[in-house]
């Protein structure tokens, strides 16, 4: 996203006969993520919240909640960590300046979400984008969500570049003054799920492609960088309910939510999902 979003409260509006698939989507993804996260059942933390916690005593996952940063999908990711039992802490872009390379090589996982990828890396130092980018080549995870999947890229504005010089674009919508909507997303090995997509982009150049746009363009593609294993999103599967007000969904949030989960298991086990 290029503007910090403040989320809309509304409803889903859907017909009753899409009920019915709607739980067997959901039923698919959920096993998905049972798959994928099987690895995280025997790793229990000593906080509320169970994950793999290194011999250091850091959580598992790390979430970016620095500048540039949506609160609301701050908040998003939260709630699909607490729900699905991740261990994991926040940073703000002081604290993440504040960490070397070994510090934040010693998390497994590192998460950036939605806002404005612009003021993301701005509010960094070039030290600290170094470090990530030196740490993700020596083993850590990352998970880039929209703005996350801009600074993964060769973004000119204090980026990562995880991606070899690959610079993404804005997915078409926005070339047609469309800034949010409800965007069919087909997922390689599986079905097509509408997605909530805002000022997000599209992952050409870069990666194995693990779902498409309608037009055909990569809206999630995951990769290695070094020793480190990558998954960059376009969309927003971590959106709750209530961003959905004037848009129409064939298929609940529960379903978006679910596989928000698998990519971030998937994530943190550097565990391969189907691509094309």
């Amino acid at each position: 996203m290029k503007n910090a979003t403040t989320c809309p409260v509304g409803s889903v509006r859907g017909a009753p006969r899409l009920v019915q698939r709607a739980r067997r989507l959901l039923s698919a993804l959920m096993s998905l993520f049972l798959i994928v996260g099987a690895h995280a059942s025997s790793l229990m933390s000593r906080s509320a919240i169970a994950g793999d916690a290194p011999a250091n005593g850091r959580p598992a996952i790390l979430l970016f909640a620095g500048k540039g940063t949506s609160p609301n999908d701050v908040a998003a990711i939260v709630q699909i960590l607490r729900t699905h039992r991740f261990d994991f802490a926040t940073a703000d872009s002081t604290q993440f300046d504040a960490l070397s390379e070994s510090e934040l090589a010693a998390y497994r996982l590192l998460i950036v979400p939605g806002g404005n990828f612009v003021d993301i890396g701005n509010g960094l130092t070039t030290t600290s984008t170094s470090n990530m980018r030196n740490a993700v080549r020596r083993g850590l995870n990352y998970l880039g969500i929209c703005a996350g999947a801009f600074f993964a890229g060769n973004s000119p504005y204090n980026g990562l570049n995880l991606t070899r010089g690959v610079r993404f674009k804005f997915y078409a919508l926005e070339n047609q003054n469309i800034r949010k909507a409800s965007v069919p997303i087909a997922i390689a090995g599986s079905t097509t799920v509408d997605h909530y997509w805002e000022d997000g982009p599209e992952l050409s150049g870069w990666g194995d492609v693990v779902a498409k746009y309608p037009d055909g363009t990569p809206a999630i593609a995951q990769g290695t960088v070094g020793d480190g294993w990558v998954v960059l999103s376009g969309v927003h599967p971590e959106a709750p309910q209530s961003w959905r007000r004037g848009m129409t969904f064939s298929t609940p949030a529960e379903i978006d939510n679910a596989y928000a989960a698998t990519l971030i298991g998937a994530a943190l086990n550097r565990t391969p999902l189907v691509h094309y």
